[in-house]
C-alpha cells in the first residue's frame, strides 16, 4: 500500500512537494491535500503516515519523529505570515486568527505578549477571509497565499517571522515533515529530499505556474521562494525552533518543550546547491 502523505498546497510548501506533484514521483504516495491544522489531525488520528505539520503540533501529538534537515523556515521576513491591523498596535484589543493555522497563532501570541507586552488582546478564530476578518476585528493574522496579496494601504503590517528575528536574532521554522509512530518509510524517505531538490531546481516553472493561479508576478514568486524562504533544518533554524518551543511552553501554549526526535535516514537529507 502507498504511504498516505498529508500536504499543504500553499505556495511556500510547493517546492517541497514539487517532485511528487509534477515530477517523477507522482505515483509514489497517496496525497491528501489539507490545510495545516488538518495535517496535524490526520497524523494524530493515523489517517496519514507523514504530514507537513505546523511545528507546534510536534509538542501536542505523541510519538512523532521528524525527517532531518527539511522544513519550511524563514531566516528573516517570510512575506506570507502577517499580522495586519487597522489600528496602532497599542490600541489593538480584538484579533481574528486564521482557523487553519496553529504555529502562526502561537507565534503571534508570543510576539504580542512576550515582545510587545500586550496581555489583554482577545483572539477569535475566523475563516481565512482578510476583508471579513478586518471588518469584524481590529486586526487579523493572515497566512499563506492570501498574505502575498494583502493591500498594505492604510494598514499596519507586521511580518511575524521578521518580528521574531528582530527580537531574538534567530530564524523561524513554520513546518516540517513529521512521521507518525509505527510508520515505515523505508527507501521512500529519499523521495522527500529528491522532491525538494527538484523543486529548488525548477523554481522558474513553479513561479510561472503559480503566477497564473494566484495572480502574483512570477518574479515576485521566485524571490519569495529563494530569498524569503529556507527549506532546511540547519543549526541556526534548529536554534530558532528550540527558542520557539521554549517560548510556547513558557506562555502555556504547550505543556512542555519536548526535544526533536528524528526519523532515521541514510544521510539523504543534505541540501543541494547553496543550502536552501
Amino acid at each position: 500500500m502507498k504511504l498516505k502523505v498529508s500536504f499543504i498546497e500553499y505556495l511556500n510548501s510547493v517546492p517541497l512537494g514539487w517532485g511528487f506533484l509534477n515530477g517523477p514521483y507522482q505515483d509514489t504516495f497517496d496525497i491528501l491535500f489539507d490545510v495545516p491544522s488538518q495535517c496535524a489531525e490526520r497524523l494524530s488520528s493515523g489517517e496519514a503516515d507523514v504530514g507537513l505539520i505546523p511545528v507546534i503540533e510536534y509538542q501536542r501529538i505523541p510519538g512523532l519523529t521528524v525527517l532531518p534537515d527539511i522544513a519550511i523556515a524563514s531566516k528573516r521576513e517570510s512575506k506570507s505570515v502577517l499580522f495586519v491591523s487597522k489600528k496602532p498596535l497599542r490600541k489593538v484589543s480584538s484579533v481574528a486568527v486564521d482557523s487553519s493555522s496553529r504555529t502562526s497563532v502561537a507565534l503571534l501570541k508570543i510576539v504580542l505578549h512576550k515582545f510587545y507586552g500586550r496581555h489583554s488582546v482577545t483572539y477569535h478564530q475566523e475563516p481565512p477571509d482578510p476583508e471579513r476578518m478586518l471588518e469584524l476585528h481590529d486586526a487579523a493574522l493572515i497566512i499563506g497565499n492570501p498574505a502575498l496579496k494583502v493591500c498594505r494601504d492604510s494598514l499596519h503590517v507586521y511580518d511575524l517571522a521578521g518580528e521574531w528575528n528582530r527580537f531574538t536574532g534567530l530564524p523561524f521554522v513554520f513546518a516540517f515533515w513529521a512521521v507518525r509512530s509505527g510508520a515505515d518509510l523505508g527507501e521512500q524517505a529519499q523521495v522527500f529530499y529528491s522532491s525538494r531538490e527538484q523543486g529548488l531546481r525548477e523554481v522558474d516553472s513553479i513561479a510561472t505556474l503559480y503566477s497564473r493561479k494566484l495572480g502574483v508576478e512570477a518574479a515576485e514568486i521566485r524571490t519569495y521562494i529563494l530569498e524569503n524562504l529556507n527549506y532546511s533544518l540547519d543549526q541556526a533554524n534548529l536554534r530558532g525552533l528550540q527558542a520557539f518551543f521554549d517560548a510556547a511552553a513558557e506562555l502555556g501554549l504547550t505543556s512542555n518543550a519536548r526535544p526533536l526526535e528524528f526519523y532515521p535516514t541514510d544521510g539523504h537529507e543534505k541540501l543541494p546547491r547553496d543550502g536552501r
